[in-house]
């Protein structure tokens, strides 16, 4: 189903690349988020942004809003605080980047993920954190941070590449600099051996819940030049053990998961740092592959779609109730002044089989009931 014109008047307009306030007429502070759907309600988690540049680090915490309708937002606190005590690690001034929460149904707890740098580190720690609670706004408990997959072997690679990094191949590796930015001579089959032992390195991130109740944990890894996909454990608070790497040197990030006809959809981006880049499509029959790319989703004029609206994805919300309706979710990054970064949300079509993503000005989901057709402007 594509987006369809309406005709009712309770539909409510989202204008992408606004300011967007809530219900107390202040400004939305949910950057890089994430929307879980429960029982009815929708909740929005994100970053929570201060002025000036200061604001790239973590000063607060997490913050959470609620709708009905995805259009009106009523602000429902701080759902995970910064903590100044002694032994924290996600004190005032952490990077805490892209929460995502889902709700486990056999533990009846809501367990948030997200990338964490320690404090004064840079993004040289590459870790994942994890907070749990037993309502969806909070408060969340932190439980732990870690590099996934410690000791664990890809599932996708040969036998021949499980093996640790030898002297001369470390001594390389380490001259070569790697930060986080596409790299010429990037090693395709180093990175993750090098992280065998203290666990694989871990970035933009997102989570995705299956329809088969399998949780998983999608993450830049290996200097970014690598994405894994990896399985949570029953907990969703753990990874199972079980992980592959997609595009080997290809330097996806801001990766969004979405499921469609028995096919998933990969939306990514390049590593360009706050900048924004032309985004990135690929699909596959199973979680685990094959993968294979696609281009660029975005439609419309050649200086729109380069750079994805201006903007960078992060979640991918599936719109409850409709079998093929799904709202892209991207962020308008502001790195001198964070906390006026915009959001642009916008409606997919389906092109031959393929999800595509339009800009739009302006355009409606009802009210009443939230499955009715969304209307463009």
């Amino acid at each position: 189903m594509n987006p369809s014109i309406a005709t009712s008047d309770s539909t409510k307009p989202i204008h992408p690349g606004e300011v967007w306030n809530d219900t107390n007429g202040v400004p939305i502070n949910a950057h890089g988020g994430g929307i879980l759907f429960h029982e009815g309600t929708f909740w929005w988690f994100g970053e929570h942004k201060i002025a000036g540049e200061e604001g790239n680090r973590a000063h607060v915490g997490v913050h959470v809003y609620t709708s009905q309708d995805l259009a009106e937002w009523t602000d429902a606190g701080i759902a995970l605080t910064v903590d100044d005590s002694p032994g924290s690690e996600i004190p005032t001034g952490c990077v805490l980047e892209r929460p995502k929460v889902i709700f486990n149904p056999r533990t009846g707890k809501f367990v948030m993920w997200f990338h964490l740098e320690p404090k004064g580190g840079g993004y040289e720690g590459a870790r994942s954190a994890v907070a749990i609670a037993d309502k969806p706004a909070g408060p969340y408990q932190f439980l732990h941070s870690l590099r996934p997959n410690a000791g664990v072997w890809p599932e996708n690679v040969q036998a021949v590449d499980k093996c640790r990094l030898t002297i001369d191949e470390a001594d390389d590796l380490a001259a070569l600099g790697l930060g986080g930015a596409p790299f010429p001579w990037y090693p395709k089959n180093i990175c993750y051996r090098r992280d065998f032992e203290g666990g694989q390195m871990a970035r933009d991130m997102t989570l995705f819940l299956d329809d088969d109740g399998a949780a998983y944990h999608i993450y830049a890894s290996e200097n970014n030049g690598t994405l894994h996909i990896s399985q949570l454990d029953d907990d969703f608070t753990m990874h199972a053990g079980r992980y592959i790497r997609i595009f080997p040197g290809r330097f996806h990030e801001a990766p969004a998961l979405m499921k469609e006809g028995g096919r998933y959809f990969l939306f990514s981006s390049d590593c360009t740092g706050w900048a924004p880049n032309t985004a990135r499509l690929s699909s596959a029959p199973s979680i685990w592959g094959p993968w294979e790319e696609h281009g660029n989703p975005c439609l419309g004029p050649g200086a729109l779609i380069a750079n994805c609206f201006e903007s960078q994805p992060n979640f991918i919300l599936p719109v409850p109730g409709e079998i093929d309706r799904f709202v892209f979710m991207a962020d308008r990054w502001r790195p001198r002044n964070p906390i006026d970064g915009r959001y642009v949300w916008l409606p997919i079509a389906f092109q031959h089989g393929m999800p595509t993503v339009s800009w739009h000005d302006t355009w409606t989901l009802p009210s009443h009931p939230i499955s009715s057709a969304p209307t463009l402007e």
